[in-house]
């Protein structure tokens, strides 16, 4: 090879660690970038120039210098899947224990909550009223603390079934913002995708195009189950929750249903819903039956790790908060239409933490509310079967005094249906005049069986918390029972969480060991470009020089 002729060695020396160097400053400035993967120059022989060829003897080659191949991505596949995933599953825990946590609070479990505990079985609750009017019932001051506890219990109870009411509206707005995010990455994805190949049609790659791919996937995978594949051209196909978002050019929309009585969302797949109806305007009539085979999740499935059914923020969100505000009938298999229908309760309540607290808390009020109401219309049909004549706890109609009332539909001007802890009021009668509950019978002596009757009513175990509860507990224990239960669902939720969290963090680190920017790695790797660009560059002058002499030597 000439020396004129070796100078193109030396200027690929230059240009490949030139593009080294240009790469190596790239990843040090996207040192604390958001989903930034470093990037690493690829290099590779130029091909060789044969000199001469022998039959018995090896080829004379010389090397042509090193080539500039591509700058690479630093990604491992299968992490990524990982990681994806458990991310997803580590999110789902998250929002059932941060759930489970808002519930407690509003229970009243910490110094800011309700403290309903309180107003049932605490120094100044229901259940001493009911004691202090066992002593002296016919004590005025006993009748209205009675009346005046029951007033603050109910109020009390009231308030916290509103707050669980008002917590599933908070979570409802999640998920409508989890939703647009879904859109919005998939629209994001396939731009991307797009581009991606319209870059890499050509002999460049999109590295921080593929970056910002990678990172809404990451963030794809923490709302929900995503599997997704890249074919040869650099698309990717992503399917969430084993329906296709993004595949072809195109993006299955993600839509809410709005039930009309909840406002609650359901996810549905606008292709996969089937509208038979449409408006003046032509846009289709939305029902829950259109949407039925189209919706994005299903809430009666059994949450486990076997078969990924607890992954993703929006599927946690969506089992937190229910479907609807749940009541003491479902408990029993009540339906929403009143009907019984077998298995109700563990299929459509037993997942949800706000809709079973809601359950298992109105089926205490309403318990309560029967009882000491029942208690009060026994004794005045007793005091009726001695003397007909009697008007023993009973109003100017003759109907016996009910301490608490079923509100009045404002539409219909009737009671309403059920005896929820939002439909009861305390009787207003009663509230501005206690003593008519006089518990003194006809013969002037003081109704002590009555006053049996209510603290048996507190102290009687024949309670469960629900069908899968076999231990009865009497008024008194049902409510810490109640916490207690949330308390041990709780620690089960939380420890789940510690565990994912450990196990995301791990494949996290192991992850970013192969796609972060280490800058004592990009320094060391600086120097070395830069060593090797030096030496290119020396190589350069030695020929140089050589030129110069065999020039001037021979231009004597």
């Amino acid at each position: 090879m000439s020396l004129m002729s070796s100078l193109y060695i030396g200027v690929s020396g230059l240009q490949t660690s030139n593009n080294a160097l240009n790469t190596t400053a790239h990843n040090m400035s996207n040192l604390d970038t958001q989903g930034y993967t470093r990037q690493q120059v690829a290099q590779g022989t130029r091909n060789y120039l044969t000199q001469a060829r022998y039959a018995d003897k090896n080829w004379i080659q010389t090397g042509l210098g090193v080539n500039y191949t591509r700058t690479r991505q630093e990604r491992d596949w299968i992490l990524d899947k990982n990681y994806r995933r458990e991310a997803g599953r580590t999110a789902f825990y998250d929002v059932s224990a941060v759930s489970l946590e808002e519930i407690e609070y509003i229970l009243g479990e910490s110094n800011e909550g309700h403290e309903f505990s309180e107003a049932l079985t605490g120094e100044n609750g229901l259940w001493v009223a009911v004691q202090e009017l066992a002593k002296n019932p016919t004590l005025s001051v006993n009748q209205d603390l009675f009346v005046t506890k029951a007033y603050e219990f109910i109020t009390k109870a009231r308030a916290v079934y509103n707050s669980l009411c008002d917590y599933q509206d908070n979570m409802n707005k999640t998920v409508k913002i989890d939703v647009d995010n879904i859109n919005a990455y998939a629209q994001e994805i396939e731009s991307l995708n797009r581009a991606i190949m319209r870059v890499e049609g050509g002999p460049e790659h999109a590295n921080d195009l593929r970056d910002r791919r990678n990172y809404l996937l990451d963030e794809l995978a923490k709302i929900g189950y995503i599997t997704y594949a890249e074919d040869t051209s650099g698309y990717v196909s992503v399917q969430f929750e084993g329906v296709d978002l993004v595949k072809g050019g195109l993006v299955n929309e993600m839509c809410l249903y709005t039930d009309p009585k909840t406002g609650f969302y359901t996810p549905y797949w606008k292709m996969l819903a089937n509208f038979d109806k449409y408006d003046a305007d032509g846009k289709p009539i939305i029902t829950e039956e259109n949407i039925e085979r189209a919706k994005v999740f299903n809430l009666t499935q059994k949450i486990s790790s076997v078969y990924n059914t607890d992954i993703g923020s929006l599927k946690s969100t969506l089992f937190a908060r229910g479907d609807h505000r749940a009541t003491y009938d479902e408990i029993n298999d009540i339906n929403t239409d009143g009907e019984y229908e077998e298995g109700w309760y563990n299929v459509h309540i037993s997942q949800s933490l706000v809709m079973n607290t809601q359950a298992e808390f109105d089926q205490l009020i309403h318990h309560i509310v029967t009882k000491i109401n029942d208690i009060l219309a026994d004794a005045a049909d007793r005091a009726t079967m001695l003397n007909p004549d009697s008007n023993y706890l009973r109003d100017e109609d003759g109907n016996p005094y009910q301490l608490f009332q079923l509100m009045v539909d404002e539409h219909q001007g009737k009671p309403e249906t059920g005896w929820t802890v939002r439909n009861i009021l305390i009787n207003t009668e009663l509230r501005q005049n206690p003593s008519l509950l006089t518990f003194r019978l006809d013969e002037h002596s003081e109704d002590n069986e009555t006053m049996e009757a209510l603290k048996k009513a507190f102290e009687e175990a024949i309670y469960t918390l629900n069908p899968n509860v076999t231990t009865p507990v009497c008024f008194k224990d049902y409510y810490k029972n109640l916490v207690a239960q949330l308390a041990n669902t709780g620690s089960v939720f939380r420890a789940v969480q510690e565990n994912q969290t450990v196990a995301t963090d791990a494949l996290l680190s192991a992850r970013e060991q192969i796609v972060g920017v280490s800058s004592d790695e990009e320094l060391t790797n600086m120097i070395m470009y830069q060593n090797a660009y030096n030496a290119s560059s020396r190589y350069i002058n030695v020929i140089s020089e050589m030129l110069d002499h065999l020039l001037s030597t021979l231009g004597r």
